[in-house]
């Protein structure tokens, strides 16, 4: 086949530090390549791809808040993808909302796999609303629990992410007793949680997290009077090395949201390392953590002490069940051939 992958271009691909989305593009790109097909990534120029590489722009624009709030500069990179659509069978667009209005003119099939919430109250109702109105076009979800938030869309598969095993070392006996908070600062992702559930439970606790200039003032206030070095550890972004080895040397990994996350990569690089997970029962976690075997689903309302009860029960988990968990369900080789069954399914349908 002959593909087109759209990417924002707001990052590298794959990212230089923390970048969900840009990871799987790498990934996926690759991975196309390595099975025989024509690929062309549309990225930034500081990109690294065994694909064809075509960019606007030679280096990210860079992935703040502030920065995305500007619609322009972008549609120069979204206009190259759909202006060359003839040359492909099929466009997949991981770029978010903006080329979707592209897509409707296009004869080539534009395919969307959208890495955000679609539910009320956690995406504003502009960006539902364009949704909406793109409706008829063919979406992959990355959970079945993301297709709730708008079901009326037309979801053509659910693709779970995928992890390049060969970058997480399983780890069977940790060094730590430390619990682990990783992901951005920002409040529905639940740091002041994993806090307050270490000081309790009298453990440290070790916080490896992305912070966006919007996300400052919540730092500011919430989390760094929290942090004293010793209990709470703040290490900001780590590179993919030093995030390996937090992770396999920890007790287990924290996952308390307050939203639908569509899927989080935190929780498979964890179990990757044979580092169980305990997160609430909201969003995607319950599809990807296995209860009782790779960890813990909590109800949500049973808050922090949930946590608590959950951490203390941790020694339950067999830390292999956690990689052989990650290997059959989650590598970057399954994510791969469901997305190249879903574009047959498209270009065919």
């Amino acid at each position: 086949m002959k593909i087109a992958l759209l990417a924002p271009p707001y990052l590298s691909v794959p990212p230089k530090a923390y970048g969900g989305t840009e990871k799987i593009v790498s990934l996926l790109s690759d991975g196309l390549v390595d099975r025989g097909h024509d690929v062309t990534l549309f990225a930034t120029g500081d990109s690294l791809t065994r694909a064809k590489l075509v960019s606007i722009f030679p280096e990210e624009l860079g992935n703040s808040g502030l920065i995305k709030g500007s619609a322009l500069m972008p549609m120069l990179h979204f206009r190259e993808c759909f202006r060359r659509s003839g040359e492909f069978e099929i466009i997949h667009n991981h770029a978010q909302y903006l080329p979707m209005f592209l897509s409707e003119y296009s004869q080539t099939p534009v395919v969307h796999t959208m890495h955000g919430s679609f539910y009320p109250h956690e995406v504003p109702e502009d960006k539902r609303k364009i949704l909406k109105t793109f409706k008829g076009q063919p979406f992959i979800s990355i959970s079945d629990n993301q297709r709730k938030g708008l079901p009326e869309l037309n979801f053509v598969a659910t693709v779970y992410n995928g992890l390049d095993l060969d970058e997480y070392t399983y780890i069977e006996k940790p060094r730590g007793k430390y619990l682990l908070w990783v992901g951005r600062i920002t409040e529905k992702k639940g740091p002041t949680e994993a806090i307050d559930t270490a000081n309790k439970l009298g453990m440290p606790l070790v916080i490896a997290a992305a912070l966006d200039p919007v996300d400052r003032p919540y730092f500011e206030k919430e989390i760094k009077p929290k942090v004293d070095g010793k209990k709470i550890s703040f290490v900001g972004e780590l590179s993919q090395t030093t995030l390996d080895d937090l992770y396999g040397n920890a007790y287990c990994t924290l996952f308390p949201i307050s939203w639908h996350e569509p899927f989080g990569l935190v929780m498979i690089e964890s179990m990757a390392c044979g580092t169980p997970v305990v997160g609430f029962d909201i969003g995607s976690v319950a599809e990807v953590i296995a209860d009782g075997k790779t960890g813990f689903v909590i109800n949500p309302e049973s808050g922090v002490e949930g946590m608590i009860h959950a951490v203390r029960e941790i020694e339950r988990i067999q830390r292999g069940d956690c990689r052989t968990h990650v290997v059959e369900k989650f590598s970057k080789e399954v994510m791969v051939e469901a997305y190249i069954s879903a574009y047959a399914k498209i270009i065919h349908g």
